[in-house]
């Protein structure tokens, strides 16, 4: 669950009193989310999102993450929108963490998603890096490809209690990244965490877009490579070809890739499942196994990069690979 601050009645209730938006009715904790401590909020004027801001988020960062929300959402993308208090702030401070109120969007998130879930992702995705355009602030991508060999060095004496051959797995792809990674590629804002448990539907139609605490900016192409990881493989690891295709499909039709976009999108692949593979290895080793967190199995996304290092060009992510 993702409740690590606990918040008194008395303490939300003074909190509310801030806003215009009525008394409070009720709040409780919500058991999803990994990094911050999360509460659905009940008032007179409506439903609300209250986040609490924990250690794993830089204070310096959320400017950029909150102003984000707001550029976006008077952009036309339908995302959470921080709710400004009586003085005009968006960020406060309750039980001894940075806290911001957000608007709540309707919809649930696709456990199991359909293609049409894909290609109206793909669409959506496009269209927030088309927004994403004139926003003032900069954020670098932590955890792009300058930032993994470093966390690769903080657990790699370790990576067998995972799997054996894990260590050269990652080493020798490294080396390749490091050596392959593209330039010059179209830049902008990038979600950069967009799984299914981020994008919310109501039936097939995409409702909205959330949790933006690790959005940045880089090649925008990059977002769609973390998208085919995060949506166009099964349970078991194997992708899914008529995903991909809806996937690229719905991106193109709202903004085509460039050729050099296109050319690159194996290696980013690559990038996109290393960059999941080192966070949930740092994490299974470094997790307590009764932390209210549960630990991500990195081995699927060994599965992930053993595919994308199979593949040949952005055509391959449509079609069956024939090998």
């Amino acid at each position: 669950m993702a409740v690590y601050t606990e918040v008194s009645d008395d303490e939300l209730a003074r909190f509310i009193d801030g806003y215009a938006l009525g008394r409070l009715l009720s709040f409780k904790g919500i058991a999803e989310g990994v990094e911050n401590t999360n509460y659905l909020v009940h008032t007179t004027d409506g439903t609300f999102i209250l986040t609490l801001y924990e250690k794993r988020v830089d204070p310096a960062d959320l400017p950029f993450f909150l102003g984000l929300m707001e550029h976006l959402s008077a952009a036309g993308v339908t995302c959470p929108l921080p709710v400004r208090d009586k003085s005009g702030r968006i960020l406060n401070e309750l039980a001894g963490r940075q806290a911001a109120l957000i608007t709540f969007l309707e919809g649930v998130w696709p456990k199991r998603p359909k293609v049409v879930h894909v290609q109206e992702l793909g669409k959506a995705l496009a269209q927030m890096h088309i927004a994403g355009e004139g926003f003032p602030l900069k954020r670098a991508n932590a955890l792009g490809l300058a930032g993994w060999r470093p966390l690769f060095d903080k657990f790699s004496s370790r990576t067998e209690e995972i799997c054996d051959g894990l260590h050269d797995l990652i080493a020798d792809e490294l080396r390749y990244l490091e050596l392959s990674w593209p330039k010059d590629l179209p830049q902008g804002v990038i979600h950069a965490d967009l799984f299914p448990d981020n994008v919310f539907f109501v039936e097939d139609a995409l409702s909205g877009i959330i949790d933006f605490y690790f959005a940045c900016n880089d090649a925008l192409a990059y977002d769609i490579a973390v998208c085919l990881n995060a949506w166009c493989f099964d349970a078991k690891s194997q992708y899914e070809p008529q995903k991909g295709a809806a996937l690229l499909a719905g991106y193109d039709s709202v903004r085509p890739l460039t050729d050099a976009e296109r050319a690159a999108m194996p290696v980013l692949a690559r990038g996109a499942a290393m960059r999941f593979l080192l966070t949930r290895s740092y994490d299974w080793l470094n997790t307590p196994k009764d932390a209210l967190v549960a630990r991500k199995d990195p081995a699927d996304y060994v599965r992930r990069l053993k595919f994308h290092q199979s593949v040949g060009s952005i055509a391959d992510y449509t079609a069956q690979l024939t090998s």
